[in-house]
């Protein structure tokens, strides 16, 4: 650590004696799966008594209001849990966002929900990395921050109850958060085992598409019928012929169908894209256009479609770059290689880079 200077010195040590692990280990015990509201609520007042250490307003916010389809077709309101908020001297000239998620992929029924040691070095348990740990580092910096008194820095905190399903109840959020703010950091774990870092990033849309046939008798009057099923493996097929390295297609599942002997009128398609860039986003809303268009008239059916584009591209912006370089500095002085690459994943990042923040 020989390139710190006296009070860069004096933060890593303050940062590095909080009780990070303990922190760790008390948050990951309680399960906070994305539809566990019960768990989420538990783990947010968990971080807002310790997030309150901070001289700042410490709040919660209700989620925005977020629509699904069902395996019926039937759109209805899905839950999420309420996100926190932290701000901190909002009057300060340099203003910046951290952002993390208490939300996992680990609902309360998944067998993976115990903490073990791996090794006398490594932690295993739901969310102890994505991002619970990452959670604790940030709060661990501030502290150390705060006790060096850099009181011309203010800065804005959000930690999103539903991050790992796409943000739609926070999104709204995370944006007003983001207004005004020289740059963001959110706290991931690297993209590799070995540190590296994620760089740029796709892209990402969740679509569901809701296929409305005839029903009629498999062998008395079939012509009669119209099949939803069919409709909709031929949409998925034209969407999937179009992925390429610019654009990834998953179609991911089909409900709906019926008995063997019955043309079945309804089925539901999911699908997620991820275009490279906002570009390559605009021809995958066409391409997504223009495929319903076709089959809905070929296969006489009405298709529905609900979704849009929630993660909008993150490409390495000559902005992105010079944060970047700010971090591998920062890496340097601690004796820390960092590097980065582009991802194929998805983040909160993603939403505060449409912001125009790096």
């Amino acid at each position: 650590m020989e390139g710190l200077t006296n009070i860069e010195r004096a933060c890593v040590e303050r940062a590095a004696a909080e009780q990070m692990l303990d922190r760790v280990e008390a948050w990951a015990a309680v399960n906070s799966g994305s539809r566990n509201l019960g768990g989420l609520a538990e783990v947010g007042g968990m971080l807002a008594d310790a997030f309150a250490n901070l001289p700042g307003e410490v709040r919660f916010v209700d989620p925005a209001p977020v629509e699904a389809v069902d395996e019926n077709g039937q759109r209805f309101e899905l839950a999420h849990g309420r996100n926190l908020h932290v701000r901190v001297r909002p009057d300060a000239p340099l203003q910046l966002l951290f952002t993390g998620h208490m939300d996992t992929v680990f609902a309360a029924d998944h067998p993976f929900q115990d903490l073990t040691w791996l090794d006398e070095r490594t932690l295993g348990g739901p969310g102890v990395a994505d991002m619970k740990g990452g959670i604790a580092v940030m709060l661990a910096a501030l502290t150390a921050v705060e006790a060096a008194g850099q009181h011309q820095l203010g800065y804005e905190i959000v930690i999103n109850s539903d991050e790992e399903v796409g943000s739609l109840g926070s999104a709204a959020l995370i944006a007003e958060a983001a207004r005004g703010k020289r740059a963001a950091l959110t706290y991931e774990p690297s993209a590799l085992p070995d540190g590296t870092l994620a760089g740029a990033r796709p892209g990402s849309g969740n679509f569901s598409f809701t296929i409305r046939g005839r029903s009629a008798h498999a062998g008395r009057n079939p012509e009669d019928g119209r099949n939803a099923l069919v409709a909709a493996a031929d949409l998925a097929l034209r969407l999937d012929k179009a992925k390429g390295p610019r654009l990834s297609v998953n179609a991911a599942r089909i409900d709906g169908g019926s008995p063997n002997n019955v043309v079945p009128d309804l089925a539901i398609l999911r699908v997620n894209m991820r275009p490279a860039t906002l570009d390559d986003q605009a021809r995958a809303q066409s391409l997504i256009e223009g495929a319903v268009a076709l089959v809905a008239s070929e296969h006489d059916v009405a298709i529905d479609v609900h979704g849009h584009f929630a993660r909008p591209p993150k490409p390495m912006t000559p902005e992105l770059e010079a944060l970047f370089g700010v971090v591998k500095r920062a890496g340097t002085d601690l004796g820390q290689p960092i590097a980065w690459q582009p991802s194929g994943g998805v983040c909160d990042g993603n939403n505060i880079a449409a912001c125009g923040v790096p």
